[in-house]
């Protein structure tokens, strides 16, 4: 919601500044500018964007539309894993392999539901629990296993916005060929009247002004804003990662969770003590 709130400031400071310089609001009206850069900014993006690119766009732009993870999201996370990680403590490891070969079915992950939405965050917790199973790995190597599924997810999330804040660089430029058009018109207008002659040339200016305004006030802004909310969903999967280390190693799972409560961000961390009693209450529901 607060990315129409920033449009909407943006655009309102913008033209209300303008109408109050003595502006006229109507003289910006000018769809056929409009057309040639927005024509050509989409056409561009099409150009050197590859499919998979361009639906990760559509993807993370409707994605951010989203709230975001809340301190009761990652609260939620970590007393799931520390369900996980009894499960596995009382029944042994080979106890834990219906929850990990169907996570769709667990009880434990469909109390749960923002960690089941997330489609990356199960296959990755259900692939590490799946090798930990095995015995067939060590500790480091197990990391080096984790390190390299993040990375290949942070690149992957890091195409769209790459794409979004090209077309954002392109703006400005395709604002002045918008504007050069703008004069060519205006040059084969020249013996016109005076009043005529300005209007074109007001045209062609107002092309520049909507590259500017498009770059910086609200193409460039959103590709930060994709980049800001993929950090958000790194910070989701490095807690299981910190988690999965731990409990590999054999500590208890209270213990597990508490290092991975340690790698977030202060404002999303649960304490200590609310995470102590959300563990408690899950032992309620056994």
């Amino acid at each position: 919601m607060l990315i129409f709130v920033g449009a909407a400031i943006v655009l309102g400071g913008v033209l209300v500044g303008y109408v109050l310089e003595g502006g006229n609001i109507m003289a910006l009206n000018q769809p056929y500018e409009v057309m040639i850069i927005g024509g050509a900014a989409i056409g561009a993006l099409i150009i050197a964007t590859p499919v998979n690119v361009m639906k990760g766009i559509i993807s993370q732009v409707t994605g951010i539309l989203g709230s975001s993870y809340a301190k009761k999201d990652y609260l939620d996370l970590l007393v799931m894993m520390f369900e996980i990680f009894n499960v596995a403590r009382r029944d042994g490891l080979v106890g834990l392999e219906n929850h990990i070969e169907h996570p769709e079915d667990s009880e434990i992950f469909q109390r749960y539901p923002k960690f089941v939405k997330n489609h990356h965050a199960v296959a990755f917790f259900a692939d590490t629990m799946r090798v930990i199973i095995s015995g067939a790995v060590q500790p480091h190597d197990l990391e080096d296993l984790m390190e390299n599924d993040i990375e290949a997810m942070h690149e992957e999330e890091a195409r769209p916005p790459d794409a979004l804040a090209s077309m954002a660089d392109a703006l400005p430029g395709l604002g002045i060929v918008a504007a050069v058009l703008g004069v060519v018109i205006t040059m084969a207008a020249i013996d016109g009247p005076p009043e005529e002659i300005g209007h074109k040339v007001g045209a062609a200016l107002v092309g520049t002004f909507l590259g500017i305004l498009g770059c910086y006030g609200f193409v460039g802004p959103l590709a930060a804003a994709l980049k800001h909310r993929n950090v958000e969903n790194g910070q989701y999967i490095s807690c299981m990662k910190y988690a999965l280390l731990s409990f590999n190693k054999g500590v208890a799972g209270v213990i597990a969770v508490e290092f991975a409560r340690r790698s977030l961000f202060a404002e999303v961390r649960p304490d200590f003590l609310e995470l102590e009693g959300a563990c408690n209450e899950s032992k309620k529901r056994k």
